[in-house]
């Protein structure tokens, strides 16, 4: 669309813009970006495309999620930083969780992605910041979350969670969904580190499933 500009009256370009900017589809359709799903993607570019929402509810919780660079320099990984609510009133089958923003950076100092994660929880209102530890990431104040399983273990209840139709994406976040769509049965099929993913995956683990464990976990009565 954008190649064609020129040829495309402007009701039609204002038209096609406010439908799918800021979309998965909208980076196809618009600017001609080729998208393929990876081979038995976890999160295909269909389920991606019905979970987009234009209004947010009022959330009960925000929190900011950081999958940190293991080394800090130019040529490090991207850092990966997500922010996600989630309405968690009444029965857990109706907890619902909206994706806010990708403030993913590519940082050159443990410094500069703190600092990009600080500003995201101020953005948002975020109550908690989240950080996997295990490769670097006693640097700053938070909940710190440890891996003991494997990137597809911890992703497989994500997609659990978009299957059912749980969870909700505002607009913006092409660059995560493209990640998301090379997460397989088989493991990340995408070139580098799925770094976006892994910071989403960390949030919904925080805000949805491990309180849904709690819920669910029988009490003992001492008597």
């Amino acid at each position: 669309t954008q190649a064609n500009r020129a040829w495309l009256a402007d009701s039609f370009l204002t038209e096609i813009e406010a439908r799918y900017g800021g979309t998965r589809l909208g980076r196809q359709e618009l600017d001609g970006v080729m998208l393929a799903d990876a081979e038995g993607s976890l999160f295909p570019g269909a389920l991606l495309e019905n979970c987009q929402v234009e209004r947010v509810p009022e959330l009960d919780r925000v929190v900011v999620a950081v999958d940190p660079a293991v080394t800090g320099h130019a040529g490090s990984d991207l850092c990966g930083i997500v922010v996600v609510g989630a309405v968690t009133r009444g029965p857990v089958a109706d907890w619902r969780a909206y994706v806010l923003e990708d403030a993913s950076v590519r940082a050159s100092s443990p410094s500069e992605w703190a600092r990009a994660a600080i500003d995201a929880m101020g953005r948002h209102g975020a109550d908690r910041l989240i950080a996997e530890v295990n490769q670097g990431g006693d640097l700053v104040a938070y909940k710190a979350v440890r891996a003991t399983h494997g990137k597809l273990a911890r992703a497989e209840p994500v997609a659990a969670l978009y299957e059912q139709g749980r969870v909700r994406h505002a607009r913006g976040l092409e660059a995560l969904e493209e990640q998301m769509a090379q997460m397989t049965a088989q493991g990340y099929r995408g070139s580098g580190s799925p770094d976006r993913l892994d910071a989403l995956v960390w949030a919904l683990h925080t805000l949805m499933l491990e309180p849904a464990a709690r819920r669910r976990t029988p009490r003992m009565r001492v008597l």
